[in-house]
């Protein structure tokens, strides 16, 4: 089918600007230059019935703060860097924390709350961002870009790439919260398959303290499972954390290196039929069970419950610039970091 897509911008304020993407189909995906954030990604169901899959705050100026980081794009380090330190090439950095002693998702001020420019394309919208040396405590001066594209088969693709002049550490991802029966109630009926037989613990500050293999655990998602009955296992991991919030490894090298695009999880609603499936390049993918998303504001009438979304974030593994595999997440100056994350949207009988 001829792709008919059609980029506009729809809404501007002194807040955000907000660009739709269509495509032959009129499914619509919005994106702010406020965090790069996916706010709305609209798409039918079974019957026809159009829906919001995405979770998103009730006003805009919610996202100026964005403390949940509904929809954006995670910089510079996403998931946490243990005590807020790291060492490259025997120099020490101490960058800012802002979960207790240890960095999570870039800080409070992150790429998640910037103002982004915007570039249309005649396939999709490229946002563009400035991160000075020493931004959040981090070295070099660092370009990133992100292009959204959306196809005709539901596919969006996120394709990243960033470039420094001095040697620094990036870890970047989307995250995006889903709810596949559009907001009509809980995730927990919905079924997850993740194609991995390894996930990182984490200690009680959330923290990857070791790799551990998921068979016979509430982690082993190898099988598609309804995600309800394994939040009620008796898992001290799953108790530590009111629920998932691990980083599964699922490239087959456990090596915290990129490999190929390749599809690692799907998730099916059988409520709505509506499946979403998750590829990447990335060594990681974090599957948060949205532990505590009680009583944020959004959208709809109601505020939101614990578990009402779930995200699937592609990235390094968390910590790993004080790992083993510390090199794979260092960008040099005259390298590329580059990274493909692809979510898309279909029917399933």
């Amino acid at each position: 089918m001829t792709n008919k897509k059609l980029v506009s911008c729809t809404v501007k304020t002194a807040d955000e600007n907000i660009y739709t993407l269509r495509n032959a189909h009129d499914m619509q995906l919005s994106i702010s230059d406020r965090g790069a954030s996916l706010v709305s990604w609209l798409t039918p169901d079974r019957y026809g019935r159009i829906g919001d899959v995405l979770l998103a705050y009730a006003d805009a100026h919610s996202y100026q703060q964005n403390p949940y980081y509904f929809g954006a794009i995670i910089g510079r380090w996403a998931n946490r860097i243990a005590g807020g330190h790291f060492s490259i090439d025997g120099s020490n950095f101490s960058v800012d924390c802002n979960d207790g002693d240890h960095h999570l998702h870039g800080s409070n001020s992150g790429f998640h709350t910037a103002r982004w420019d915007v570039m249309e394309e005649t396939d999709g919208i490229r946002m563009l961002l400035t991160s000075a040396d020493g931004d959040a405590g981090f070295p070099g001066n660092l370009e990133v870009q992100v292009i959204y594209r959306l196809d005709d088969e539901g596919s969006l693709s996120i394709e990243y790439e960033a470039r420094s002049d001095a040697p620094t550490a990036i870890n970047l991802t989307s995250h995006p919260y889903f709810n596949l029966n559009a907001g009509t109630s809980d995730i927990k009926d919905q079924l997850l398959f993740i194609d991995a037989s390894h996930y990182l613990k984490i200690d009680e500050a959330g923290i990857s303290s070791e790799l551990a293999s998921v068979a016979g655990s509430a982690f082993d998602f190898r099988q598609p499972a309804p995600i309800g009955p394994r939040l009620a296992w008796p898992d001290q991991q799953i108790l530590m954390a009111g629920g998932f919030d691990h980083c599964y490894c699922v490239q087959a090298e456990l090596n915290g290196k990129p490999g190929t695009v390749r599809e690692v999880a799907t998730v099916y609603d059988p409520g709505s039929g509506r499946k979403l499936s998750v590829s990447t390049d990335q060594a990681g993918l974090q599957f948060y069970s949205g532990n505590f998303l009680n009583g944020v504001a959004g959208r709809d009438a109601r505020d939101y419950a614990v578990h009402d979304g779930f995200c699937l974030e592609a990235h390094a593994y968390p910590n790993q610039i004080n790992g083993p595999y510390a090199e794979a997440v260092i960008l040099r100056a005259g390298e590329v970091y580059r990274q493909t994350t692809i979510y898309r949207i279909s029917l399933q009988s």
